[in-house]
């Protein structure tokens, strides 16, 4: 017997009620892009790894899955190279392209090579997936979406100030409580200044970002591993754990950061984006300034967000800030950018959980036909043209087979109405509408069959 088939661990197949749950999240996020003058474009699933390599860390570039050379891809490689089994140094003989890790880098190559072509500021989205070599867990998978809107080439934190505001409005539709938290790199930066440890940043940075995993204790160890002092961990600690409103929070940091000038420019950018969005009283989630979140990848410069969902046990599930410098890496400096990202997956085991999805989302056919015969269904079929055409999604049922299994598809498949033509609805002129949730049927003009199913 031939062994059943499976697919990549952390890889999913998504059946037609759950390509409908996930073409609702899309839809929904691509309106309210919309709403703010996004464009979409779309980008290949592989780069060069000259675009991926050292954009995201040490740790993202060893989430990188790699691609094989086409042919013979051993042809750079001597047996020395070979017997020294050095992963790092042989994949970068053998392969020369990798799946995107996100559509940031992607997006910020786009930009470089189509500058000509750009009207600045460019604002865009993108919804196709990514891969990461991570390991699988709840909530956590090797391939996935995200949907992305990032704008490039203008300073002005008043796009920080739309990002929220879409973020808002964005789980607002879906019905979903969410915390939004941000924070600033310059005040992280600022902060391994003023306690003697302006070279550790970027471990700094990653350690902290780990606090809700692994504990405060954790992450004091995983300092000192990195090299801070025992006094340099103490004078982190009333930060790490600082509590209060906004407004409290940007004192005291502020205060701490008197000799931070690159410090001093991060609380003064938080204040603005916070005092925007508390002016407009727009927003129906709040919205928490916690230094405690770093964003793992390196290229953020200036603001950081991230928003955790209030009802269900599940990591972020939208992140993004502001990032300077990155298309400096192709050959652009100067010119500035930032962007937000909606992980669509984890979205999905939200509302799942919740049972936040529309019932009219989840139903793909709106009406079946009953397939009583060759006579019926030449007197349906003009019906059912008539019903596409006015925009109702219709079957009709292919076979003339027994009754109880035409009725036993449209339960499978959720179809809300039914229809039904035989030898008295064809001399009358009409058809029987079946309500497939109360068991209600009447007798109706195709006309009114239309009407009846549309409301």
């Amino acid at each position: 017997m031939a062994n059943k088939p499976s697919i990549p661990k952390g890889t999913r197949d998504f059946s037609p009620i759950e390509m409908a749950k996930r073409n609702y999240i899309f839809d929904t996020i691509r309106q309210v892009y919309a709403l703010y003058g996004f464009q979409q474009i779309e980008t290949p699933s592989m780069e060069t790894l000259s675009t991926l390599m050292g954009k995201y860390g040490e740790e993202g570039d060893k989430l990188l899955f790699k691609i094989l050379n086409s042919g013979d891809f051993m042809n750079k490689v001597n047996d020395t190279e070979l017997a020294e089994r050095n992963p790092l140094h042989l994949a970068s003989k053998i392969c020369e392209k990798g799946l995107r890790y996100d559509l940031t880098v992607p997006f910020a190559r786009y930009v470089v090579m189509h500058r000509e072509e750009l009207q600045l500021p460019f604002k865009r989205y993108q919804i196709q997936p990514v891969w990461r070599a991570d390991r699988p867990q709840k909530g956590r998978y090797r391939e996935f979406y995200q949907c992305d809107a990032d704008v490039v080439g203008s300073d002005s934190l008043l796009n920080e100030v739309e990002l929220m505001q879409i973020v808002d409005e964005v789980f607002t539709r879906f019905g979903v409580r969410v915390l939004i938290k941000i924070n600033n790199r310059k005040i992280l930066t600022g902060i391994a200044e003023v306690i003697g440890a302006a070279d550790k940043i970027v471990d700094i940075t990653v350690a902290i970002d780990k606090l809700d995993k692994i504990g405060l204790d954790n992450v004091n160890e995983e300092l000192r591993s990195d090299g801070l002092t025992d006094e340099q961990i103490r004078k982190l600690q009333p930060i790490i754990t600082l509590e209060g409103s906004n407004d409290e929070k940007l004192a005291t940091i502020e205060e701490v950061l008197r000799d931070s000038e690159t410090g001093l420019k991060g609380v003064e950018e938080t204040r603005y984006i916070l005092d925007c969005l508390s002016m407009q009283n727009t927003l129906n989630n709040a919205i928490e300034l916690d230094l405690t979140l770093a964003r793992g990848l390196n290229y953020y410069t200036g603001a950081i967000f991230e928003v955790k969902a209030l009802d269900v046990e599940i990591g972020s599930i939208t992140g993004g800030g502001r990032y300077d410098n990155l298309t400096g890496i192709f050959g652009m400096p100067g010119l500035s950018g930032v962007g937000i990202s909606f992980g669509a997956d984890r979205i999905f085991d939200v509302l799942n959980q919740l049972d936040l999805y529309p019932k009219e989302t989840l139903s793909a056919t709106q009406i079946l036909f009953i397939n009583f015969g060759e006579k019926e269904t030449e007197y349906c079929l003009p019906i059912v043209n008539a019903a596409r055409k006015a925009g109702l999604r219709t079957e009709i049922y292919p076979d003339s087979v027994k009754m109880k299994k035409q009725m036993s598809y449209a339960n499978a498949k959720q179809i809300p109405f039914v229809a039904l033509a035989g030898e008295t609805e064809m001399a009358e002129g009409k058809i029987t509408l079946k309500n497939m949730e109360s068991g209600e049927q009447n007798l109706v003009t195709p006309e009114d069959l239309i009407k009846a199913v549309k409301s």
